[in-house]
């Protein structure tokens, strides 16, 4: 008998193809802190609740991820008439759509097989919607050109920045790609790097001057990865995801001489380009920068920029709509990125067409325009009310301390523990941060997620919360947090 079978009752039996000594270890070594343990636990809870299961709060707060419209942010009226328009076609007939919007959905669907947004796309997207997010990155860049055919739709920012990194992970031992990624960082990236086999380079944003990117620190961080690593990429945030500053002009200015300096391909991770609250602080592209640095700049740093409509102020996460912007990539290159996207068939269609709207929404010559800017205008100046309304109320609590929420959508506040804390996280194999949002998840009903996942100094702790909730079920979690802060700082001190 071999060593893959075993008799049982006499009957031999194959031990399983797939187990954990067998799958791919890169897989295993990922982690998604966004979606880790903390918020299963969550989900457990809220079974119990169904089920009866008695617990000091009636319902589970998930402030754990940017899903807008899972916190009750209401859905943009013209997209959504688009997308009704484009998914049952029968409604064009519908004389409660306005005519914009029947417009737009005959102009998808004349773009779509059989007239359907149900068939599949080209594989780099619909034709006329690259042709339109040009458009749309000419208008916010001021008049810097931009070609549909460096336009790639994808599933999300998510694929898109998954895409990009497979074409860049490659040799082997010391020549093995390593990717420069900020800490804290989103955790997409140090889940892909394991999941690519690259080597992730550790760069620290300064939490004492509000998250900000110091030059002099990405050189230190290079200098140390070349040791045992090919540096050959650098990724940006910005505005930032977990820790919301949003980078000056003279800071992407800075950045972008670092990259040519060294010869790195810029990654710019631009999702929350419209999230902006803080005073004098205001959204610059990388793209934008690049090109007005002059040619010297402009022909030579190799760049791929993101965007999405899961964030800003259509917070339509579920329908995966994305897409990625390269520049000066290489003409074979770019024929392998065209290939290796097709792989893939192509981008969710209805995703697709909402970023047709986002990119080329109701101008003011037409009848949707001004509830499409009352509705934009509601959602962006709510954020930005709840951006400083969490800050003011998370520094007024002892032991926590939060920088200004500028922009994106959650707050990454540090968080003071007492060492005894610190010992019993130790006690149960916990990480102390994970600890804490774990009680706070079992006595509060609020699932936050631990700074930990995300990365941080060597000693400090935090966690991520969003800022998302409406503003009165905010009042409340903040309140929460700041009573169970108290109650656990006292417990344990």
């Amino acid at each position: 008998m071999s060593q893959d079978q075993q008799a049982v009752n006499g009957v031999s039996c194959v031990s399983k193809v797939l187990t954990l000594d067998t799958m791919n270890p890169n897989v295993r070594r990922v982690e998604y802190a966004v979606r880790g343990p903390i918020v299963q636990r969550a989900v457990q809870i809220e079974r119990e609740l169904r089920e009866g299961v008695k617990k000091p709060f009636t319902e589970v707060i998930k402030a754990n991820i940017g899903d807008a419209h899972a916190m009750g942010q209401k859905p943009i009226t013209f997209f959504r008439q688009v997308l009704a328009l484009c998914s049952y076609p029968d409604l064009l007939e519908d004389n409660k759509f306005p005519e914009d919007a029947k417009k737009r959905a005959r102009r998808i669907l004349d773009a779509c097989g059989g007239h359907s947004i149900g068939a599949y796309s080209a594989s780099q997207g619909i034709e006329c919607i690259r042709q339109d997010v040009a458009r749309y990155i000419e208008r916010r860049d001021g008049g810097i050109p931009s070609s549909p055919d460096n336009i790639y739709l994808s599933t999300g920012a998510s694929d898109a920045i998954v895409t990009i990194l497979k074409l860049l992970v490659c040799g082997e031992g010391r020549d093995r790609t390593g990717v420069m990624i900020s800490i804290p960082q989103y955790p997409l990236y140090s889940a892909a790097l394991a999941d690519l086999a690259a080597v992730q380079i550790s760069y620290y944003l300064d939490e004492e001057n509000c998250w900000s990117l110091n030059v002099e620190e990405l050189r230190r961080a290079l200098k140390e990865a070349k040791q045992y690593c090919k540096p050959r990429v650098l990724c940006i945030i910005n505005p930032g995801n977990p820790t919301g500053q949003v980078q000056s002009r003279q800071c992407i200015e800075d950045v972008i001489r670092f990259a040519k300096e060294e010869h790195l391909f810029l990654m710019a991770d631009e999702v929350y380009q419209d999230n902006v609250y803080a005073d004098g602080c205001k959204f610059h592209s990388f793209k934008k920068v690049l090109f007005e640095m002059g040619p010297e700049f402009s022909s030579t740093v190799e760049m791929a920029s993101f965007h999405s409509t899961s964030k800003c102020y259509m917070g339509e996460c579920g329908f995966r709509g994305g897409y990625m912007e390269v520049i000066n990539m290489d003409p074979q290159v770019k024929a392998q990125l065209t290939k290796l996207v097709s792989v893939r068939l192509c981008p969710p269609v209805p995703g697709q067409a909402l970023l047709e709207l986002v990119v080329n929404p109701p101008q003011p010559d037409e009848p949707s325009y001004s509830t499409f800017m009352k509705e934009r205008t509601a959602v962006l100046a709510a954020l930005g009310e709840k951006a400083r309304l969490t800050e003011e109320t998370f520094n007024s609590v002892p032991g926590i301390t939060c920088n200004p929420v500028q922009g994106a959508m959650y707050t990454f506040p540090c968080i003071s523990l007492p060492q005894k804390a610190i010992d019993k996280a130790k006690e149960e194999g916990l990480i102390p941060d994970m600890f804490y949002c774990m009680k706070l998840l079992e006595e509060e009903g609020i699932c936050l997620v631990p700074g930990s996942g995300f990365g941080q100094k060597e000693g400090t702790f935090h966690f991520r919360m969003t800022i998302l909730p409406p503003t009165e079920k905010l009042k409340v979690v903040l309140q929460k947090i700041r009573d169970f802060h108290l109650r656990f700082t006292q417990e344990f001190s």
